[in-house]
């Protein structure tokens, strides 16, 4: 009896004690394992280091352009929301339906082909798992046991640090699909001109099975020989049921109509652009809007055939969307692949001559400091500064012309007198705030000449300032990237100035209409302005509504000039084409007054605000407590004798024999275009003769020669010098003097020529009738 309580206590408490032996081993054995695998993952860590093709996409993830990877692969990064289900289940159904469930190791697919491989004597069944292709394609080597082994190793460390949906991603980014093209994405993309994500069935099945045998089943070289192997593996799904056996029939009937193409190359200045400023980026993600980017494409590049018989070349457009300040449109020239004409030349970030294309943003600045308004009077007639004499486009003059008119023909000597009231240096600053590169580096050098042209700008600064005056003012950086949210916003100009520009610039009376029918009857809601550089070597037209700004610049990269060239007939019809095809029948609505801007009414023939004697008003918008309000003196009293012979001042005033008459109060520059244009005007009467009060104030400009300039002269050719002034209305006669010795007496704006008789200084004197003088001071040299 005790022997049997003995026995029957004993042996399952031995049992008891061999379960606990095995337990301890097995995970004696497991610690084992996972110290070893720790210590060899420290002492061969795992990296993945793929060079991918950096890929530029549009807003709409669109592939823009690709270019080789580091290693000349095509190699184009898939991203997790590509992965349609359908390739997804696939790829798994095909390569491993247990991916999501084993640790990179399927043991049970080890086993079963090792079995399968010892009966048969050779190898006939794998039992790679993807985890494990993924680590042999990281790692690719020769097939042997060894390497076998370190496959698994790879395998477990790769699902050691990365998720099983990441792994998968590995492993269609990898997959060679013959050739130089590695992954689903560039298979996808070159072969099929798609993305994965809309991959039919019968497509992802395909790009699924090519991977076996990539050598032998090249698409567009063996494409009967895919679509048997590709339904060989369609009725193998059907019979898992894996699909829907509608979509598997579907499937089985899709013909395979795929070849090798040329990798995306849209826009490609742009996407160049791109790739050198961020070449550490495997994906680009930018803003362009791939539908307008190809019409305006296609808009340039059947626009410039028609302007080749002209011998011009070249164009270059940008479109930025207002709302946001997104490039949706870059173009850098018509034709990239025009070598002759150098197409690969970047037009948008070129410098060239902006012709008139500043004028806007002078007259806005002038606004906004209270300077002028729209109805103000501006003389138009040849000046003269220190030498520099502009010259209108057309070569003729106005005389006194109101603002807006002076902007909307763009004469260019009210746009010189305009910034030599505004102040070369205040202009200028402005301009480095819209970020000007060439005002950034060497704008304390440049003069009044700017406005005309005389600097270099780029069509994507150009475009982004004309951008401000359709956000009211609010000057934003180009976004570039869909990345790019910060704004820096910084107020150029106020949004009651901004105003009146457009105001200005959406006016259809004006001479940079196109001089084309067809052209008058489609044209778009928008501001605009022209711009021609000189020698007409650049033609620029910027234009902007809500929505877009659009700039335009046609020309030659060769820096050649063309006499046809010009903004209003060669650039503004591209423009309106653009217009009127990216935003065709826009909202017919503009600009509402900002409550900044109020209206008064204005003499018509000063643009100030009315006095006793101004008969003809007109409505005037301006900045309430900015715009000058000094009343119109367009007229002034004047006491004359009876007979209108003479004028008194209140020194000479006699107690009777006079009257009060109104005269034009003509400005001195005024007077003399009138003159030398022998046009009529009301002259004053000579002041008396017998008084004896000067009044130097208005003593006589001398405009010609130059004070302070050198002059060479021919002296076999017996060159000369002209003198002439700009004396007051009311002077008859002037006297010129050379080093104090008289010349010649000569009306008051006659032009009378001298020949200097020998080199040095000269002093020029003029006298007129009134007694008053003016010196001037110039050197001669003389040409042996």
């Amino acid at each position: 009896m005790p022997l049997t309580k003995t026995r029957r206590f004993f042996f399952p408490a031995l049992r008891l004690q061999k379960g606990k032996v095995w337990l301890w081993n097995v995970g004696g054995a497991l610690a084992f394992l996972l110290a070893l695998f720790i210590l060899l993952n420290l002492l061969f860590p795992l990296r993945v280091d793929i060079p991918y093709s950096p890929v530029i996409t549009a807003a709409d993830g669109t592939i823009l352009h690709s270019f080789l990877s580091k290693d000349d692969k095509w190699r184009m990064q898939l991203e997790p929301d590509e992965v349609s289900p359908t390739l997804r289940k696939a790829v798994l159904q095909k390569e491993d339906r247990y991916f999501y469930y084993h640790p990179g190791v399927n043991l049970v697919a080890v086993g079963r082909a090792m079995v399968k491989n010892l009966l048969h004597q050779k190898t006939t069944s794998g039992a790679s798992t993807i985890t494990m292709q993924v680590a042999r394609l990281l790692y690719p080597q020769e097939r042997t046991y060894w390497h076998k082994l370190t496959e698994v190793f790879r395998a477990l460390q790769l699902e050691w640090q990365y998720t099983k949906d990441e792994i998968l991603l590995l492993y269609l980014n990898l997959v060679p699909y013959g050739g130089n093209i590695e992954g689903v994405k560039a298979a996808s993309v070159l072969h099929f001109q798609q993305s994965p994500r809309q991959l039919s069935l019968a497509q992802a099945v395909a790009l699924t099975v090519i991977p076996n045998k990539p050598s032998s089943l090249r698409i567009g070289v063996q494409n009967r020989q895919i679509v048997a192997f590709r339904n060989k593996w369609l009725r193998h799904f059907a019979r898992q049921q894996a699909f829907p056996e509608g979509a598997i029939a579907d499937a089985l009937l899709e013909p395979l109509d795929a070849r090798r193409q040329p990798a995306p190359h849209v826009a490609p200045h742009f996407a160049y652009r791109m790739y050198r400023q961020h070449q550490n980026q495997t994906i680009i993600k930018t803003t362009l809007n791939l539908a307008v980017q190809e019409k305006v494409e296609q808009l340039a590049y059947n626009y410039l055939q028609q302007l080749r018989y002209k011998n011009i070349h070249n164009a270059a457009v940008l479109v930025i969307n207002n709302q946001t300040q997104a490039v949706e449109a870059y173009l850098g020239s018509a034709d990239f692949s025009d070598a002759l004409h150098g197409g690969q030349v970047d037009g948008v970030r070129a410098l060239r001559s902006p012709g008139s294309t500043l004028k806007p943003f002078l007259y806005a600045t002038a606004f906004e400091q209270g300077l002028i308004t729209p109805k103000s009077m501006i003389s138009d007639v040849p000046i003269n500064y220190a030498g520099y004499r502009p010259e209108n486009y057309f070569g003729t003059y106005s005389g006194n012309i109101t603002i807006e008119r002076a902007l909307a023909t763009s004469l260019n000597i009210p746009a010189v007198k305009l910034l030599d009231q505004v102040g070369v240096g205040t202009f200028v600053r402005k301009l480095k705030l819209a970020e000007f590169s060439q005002m950034k580096r060497n704008g304390d050098q440049l003069g009044l000449s700017l406005i005309l042209g005389g600097c270099a700008v780029k069509l994507e600064e150009l475009t982004a300032l004309y951008a401000a005056f359709a956000r009211q003012g609010t000057y934003a950086p180009l976004r570039w990237l869909q990345e790019d949210t910060a704004r820096q916003e910084k107020q150029l100009l106020s949004p009651g100035a901004t105003f009146m520009v457009n105001q200005i610039l959406t006016q259809l009376q004006r001479p940079d209409l196109p001089h084309n029918a067809d052209n008058s009857g489609h044209l778009p809601k928008i501001a605009w302005k022209t711009g021609t550089s000189y020698g007409r070597k650049d033609a620029w037209s910027i234009g902007y509504n809500q929505k877009y700004t659009v700039g335009v610049w046609v020309g030659n990269f060769s820096g050649e000039g063309v006499p046809e060239l010009n903004g209003t007939d060669t650039a503004t019809p591209l423009l309106f084409s653009i217009f009127n095809t990216i935003n065709y029948n826009s909202p017919n609505q503009w600009y509402a007054a900002p409550k900044s801007v109020g209206t008064r009414s204005v003499c018509a023939e000063s643009g100030r605000p009315g006095n006793s004697f101004c008969q003809d008003l007109v409505v005037d918008t301006f900045l309430p407590g900015v715009s000058s309000a000094v009343k119109c003196t367009h007229l002034k009293q004047v006491s004359v004798s009876l007979d209108g012979h003479f004028a008194y001042c209140t020194a000479c005033l006699p107690e009777n024999g006079y009257t009060q008459k109104w005269y034009p109060n003509h400005s001195p520059e005024i007077l003399t275009y009138f003159v030398t244009q022998q046009l009529p005007y009301v002259a004053l009467p000579p002041h008396n003769p017998a008084c004896s009060r000067i009044f130097q104030e208005y003593a006589p400009i001398i405009a010609s020669p130059t004070a302070g300039m050198e002059y060479l002269l021919e002296k076999a050719e017996h060159q000369q010098l002209m003198l002439q002034c700009t004396a007051h209305n009311e002077v008859k006669k002037v006297y010129w003097y050379v080093n104090d010795q008289f010349l010649k007496a000569a009306a008051g704006n006659e032009a009378v020529f001298f020949e200097p008789d020998k080199a040095g200084k000269l002093k020029i004197s003029c006298l007129d009738d009134q007694g008053r003088n003016t010196n001037s001071y110039v050197t001669v040299r003389f040409l042996e």
